[in-house]
């Protein structure tokens, strides 16, 4: 005879994950609370226009296009300065986005928010402490 006890209940039967047609396998919980967070995350066009937008208006009067624009009047080669400049922007984006990817894997959303608000604030200091240092007179 055996010294465990027996109950009258079968085994409970668990089949690993993945094997079930309608079981997700695992999600890394920064993915998970980001999908649970933002259910229209993985539409396209929803992301695609606030990524679009919001570049868009980040760019507008930004110092890039104002180096582009001078850079076009000065070589009076609008299309390869065109050119120059969108190549530029879209390696600093995918900068960015590879680096957002990795972090969202690394970190928790409100983390990840918090440290972008951080981040922000910090340059806006250093860039208004710029300010400030460039209208004092020069002694």
């Amino acid at each position: 005879m055996s010294d465990q006890p027996t109950t009258n209940q079968p085994p409970a039967f668990q089949p690993p994950a993945g094997q079930i047609p309608d079981q997700q396998p695992p999600q890394s919980q920064a993915t998970a609370a980001r999908d649970s967070a933002n259910p229209a995350a993985g539409s396209f066009g929803a992301v695609f226009l606030t990524s679009f937008t919001t570049v868009f208006l980040a760019e507008l009067g930004d110092k890039t296009q104002l180096a582009a624009l001078l850079l076009s009047a000065e070589s009076g080669r609008p299309v390869v300065v065109f050119i120059g400049a969108s190549l530029a922007l879209i390696s600093s984006s995918l900068v960015g986005v590879l680096l957002g990817r990795w972090l969202s894997r690394v970190l928790p959303p409100q983390q990840l928010e918090r440290l972008a608000g951080i981040l922000m604030i910090g340059l806006g200091l250093w860039l208004g402490r710029q300010a400030a240092m460039a209208m004092l007179p020069v002694a």
